[in-house]
C-alpha cells in the first residue's frame, strides 16, 4: 500500500469552513433513493417552479434510447460540472444532485454571489443501468436485499471508465453514447471543477483529488464529522493509489494500475477491457476533478485503527484463498450455463466480465501477502476491510449471475442444467447473506450522506477559488534590510 502523504499546511481554518460545514446538514430527510423516473420528475418540477433560473438541455441518448439531460443554473464565471449515475449502483449522488440544483436555484450566493459559479448538473448519465438497480433503491437496506437486486456494468460499459485511453499496449476507444454525451458536455463547458457522484458500500468517508490541495483537507475531515460519519481507516481501493492525507487519495491512474500488475508478475491485459476516467479526459481543459466516496453502511471495526492480533500478511493470504474459492465456484457455474445466456443482457455481460476479475484479484492478494511490507501487525480496520472485500464481491457478483439466470428461467427457456444452476446459486447466495448478516451493518441516514457529498463539493470549490486568487496576487519581495 502506498504511504506517500502530503499533510495540510499549518495555519488558520479558511473563513468559509463554518458555512460549508453547516450546509452539510441542510439536505431534507429521506428514507429512500429516487428511481430514475422519480429523480427526473423532481428536476422537472424544480425547473417549472424556477422562473427560468434552471434550464435544461439534452446532451445525448442512452443505448436503449432514453434522453440524457443536463440542468444548468447560474451565470457565474466558474463552470462546475456535476454528474450522477456514473456507476448506476451508486445512488447517493441522486439525492446530492437534486439538493444542489434546488439550493443553487434558491441561493444566488452559489451562482452570481460568493461562489461565482455556473452549475451544470446531470441527474443520471446512465439511466439504463440505474433502472437495473431500482429493485433495492426503496429498501430494505440490507446486504441480502441489495445483492439480489444489484447491477454494475461490465468495465467497458461504465461511463466513468470508458473514456479514450492509451498507455503502452493498453488501448481503449470503444466510447459509449453515454460517455460521448459527457465528453461533449466537458468540451462545451471546459469546467474549472468536475465532480462525478460516487459512493462505496461500507467503511468511512474518503476522497479522490486530481492533485494535492492541502487547504481543503481540514474541511474534508470536518464535514463528515459534523454529520456523525468517520473518515475511512482501511486501505485504499488499490495498493498503487497515492495517499495525499488520511482518507484523501490522488485520482486513480490506469497506467499506475498497469505497472502494479506488471510488478506482481501478472498480465495487465488479462481482465476485461476498460478505458480512462472522466477526470483524465477533463484534464485537457485544466479541470480539477473531485470525488467524495460515501458508505451506505457502517461497522465499528471498519474505522478502528488500533492494532489487531493478526498480521497483515495473514489477512491478505486468507482473503486471497477465500476469494479464489468464490471465483472458482462462480466461474464453474457460469461455464455450465453460459451457452444459454443471451449476449444482449447487461447482467450477462457484467457477469462474464467480473467473474474472471475475482480470480485475478485473489491471485493479487496472495502475491501481496508475501511481500516484505505485509509482514507487520494489521489494524482492526485493515483486517475487517480485507475480509469484507470477499463478502462484498461474492454478494455483488453472485447476485448478478443469479439475476442473469433468473432471466432465462422467467422466459421458460432454461434447460435442466440451467435450472439446477439457478437452484445452486439461490442456496449459495442465501448462505453468503447469512454469513454477511453475522457482521451486522448499520445504514447511515441518506440525508447525512448526501450532505457530506454536497458540502465537500462546495469546500473544494472555495479552496480552488482561494488558490486562484493567491496565484493572481503579486508576491512582494521580502525587505532585504539595510545595505
Amino acid at each position: 500500500m502506498s504511504t506517500t502523504t502530503t499533510s495540510a499546511a499549518p495555519g488558520r481554518a479558511p473563513e468559509w469552513l463554518a458555512d460549508v460545514v453547516a450546509r452539510s446538514g441542510e439536505v431534507p430527510p429521506t428514507d429512500v433513493f429516487p428511481t430514475v423516473d422519480e429523480l427526473l420528475a423532481s428536476f422537472e418540477e424544480l425547473r417549472a417552479a424556477s422562473s427560468g433560473r434552471l434550464t435544461r438541455r439534452r446532451i445525448g441518448t442512452s443505448r436503449l434510447g432514453e434522453p440524457i439531460w443536463c440542468y444548468s443554473v447560474g451565470t457565474g464565471s466558474r463552470a462546475h460540472v456535476i454528474v450522477g449515475g456514473v456507476h448506476p449502483n451508486e445512488p447517493i449522488g441522486s439525492v446530492t444532485a437534486l439538493h444542489l440544483a434546488r439550493t443553487a436555484v434558491e441561493d444566488r450566493d452559489l451562482t452570481s454571489g460568493t461562489w461565482d459559479a455556473t452549475w451544470h448538473v446531470v441527474p443520471t448519465i446512465d439511466p439504463d443501468g440505474m433502472r437495473l438497480n431500482e429493485g433495492w433503491l426503496h429498501g430494505p437496506f440490507t446486504r441480502s436485499h441489495y445483492s439480489r437486486h444489484f447491477y454494475r456494468p461490465a468495465p467497458a460499459e461504465q461511463v466513468e471508465w470508458s473514456f479514450p485511453l492509451e498507455y503502452k499496449d493498453l488501448y481503449f476507444d470503444a466510447v459509449m453514447p453515454e460517455t460521448l454525451a459527457l465528453m461533449r458536455l466537458l468540451d462545451d463547458t471546459r469546467p474549472e471543477l468536475l465532480m462525478t457522484l460516487h459512493n462505496g458500500e461500507l467503511g468511512g468517508v474518503y476522497y479522490y483529488l486530481t492533485e494535492a490541495l492541502p487547504s481543503v483537507y481540514g474541511a474534508l475531515a470536518a464535514i463528515p464529522e459534523a454529520q456523525g460519519l468517520e473518515l475511512d481507516a482501511g486501505e485504499p481501493e488499490a495498493p498503487f493509489i497515492p495517499v495525499l492525507a488520511p482518507a484523501i487519495y490522488a485520482e486513480i491512474d490506469p497506467g499506475a494500475g498497469y505497472e502494479h500488475l506488471v510488478s506482481l508478475g501478472l498480465d495487465p491485459l488479462a481482465g476485461a477491457p476498460s478505458g480512462g476516467s472522466s477526470g483524465s479526459y477533463a484534464s485537457r481543459h485544466g479541470t480539477f476533478s473531485f470525488v467524495a466516496e460515501l458508505p451506505y453502511w457502517s461497522h465499528p471495526d471498519s474505522s478502528d485503527d488500533s492494532v489487531s492480533s493478526h498480521s497483515y500478511a495473514d489477512a491478505l493470504a486468507r482473503a486471497g484463498v477465500e476469494l479464489g474459492e468464490v471465483a472458482d465456484l462462480l466461474l464453474g457455474l457460469l461455464a455450465e450455463v453460459d451457452g444459454e445466456l443471451p449476449d444482449s443482457s447487461p447482467l450477462v455481460r457484467g457477469s462474464r466480465a467480473f467473474l474472471p476479475f475475482l480470480r485475478s484479484d485473489a491471485d493479487a492478494l496472495a502475491l501481496r501477502a508475501v511481500e516484505p511490507e505485509a509482514d507487520r501487525p494489521a489494524t482492526v480496520a485493515e483486517v475487517f476491510s480485507v475480509a469484507d472485500q470477499v463478502r462484498m464481491f461474492r454478494l455483488r457478483f453472485g447476485g448478478m449471475l443469479l439475476r442473469a439466470v433468473d432471466g432465462i428461467c422467467a422466459l421458460g427457456t432454461a434447460s435442466p442444467t440451467a435450472r439446477r444452476v439457478h437452484a445452486r446459486l439461490t442456496d449459495v447466495l442465501a448462505e453468503w447473506g447469512r454469513e454477511a448478516d453475522a457482521h451486522p451493518l448499520t445504514p447511515h441516514p441518506i440525508a447525512a450522506l448526501a450532505g457530506v457529498q454536497y458540502a465537500s463539493l462546495l469546500a473544494v470549490s472555495r479552496a480552488l477559488q482561494d488558490r486562484a486568487r493567491q496565484e493572481r496576487t503579486p508576491q512582494r519581495d521580502e525587505d532585504p534590510g539595510p545595505p
